[in-house]
């Protein structure tokens, strides 16, 4: 069984056990985390797809833990004109355990 959730402005394909990385949610660490946007859900009875949400569904997380990613390097350079500029970016996230996923 699996779900696809939206959360962050991303969609994410999801299933019971497994963990994911969001963007940061006001939750503390062991924090049981409800998400109601679930566009589609995969069981017993098929794909059911929702216009835009399935109705009745969510999927219920626990926070694990909060971090931030791996650095990523902006470097902006223009030819023949000796301007560099460079900078580097963090993103933070909050990882999620799938614990169960209601439909």
């Amino acid at each position: 069984m699996y779900a696809i959730i939206k959360t962050g402005g991303k969609q994410y394909r999801v299933a019971e056990g497994e963990f994911l990385k969001v963007e940061t949610l006001e939750a503390e660490v062991g924090a049981e985390v409800v998400l109601n946007e679930v566009l589609a859900v995969s069981g017993e009875n098929g794909l059911t797809v929702g216009t835009p949400v399935v109705a009745g569904a969510s999927v219920t997380a626990v926070v694990t833990k909060h971090g931030r990613g791996d650095k990523v390097r902006i470097f902006k350079f223009r030819r023949r004109k000796h301007s560099m500029k460079s900078a580097g970016h963090r993103q933070n996230f909050t990882e999620l355990k799938i614990v169960k996923i209601q439909a």
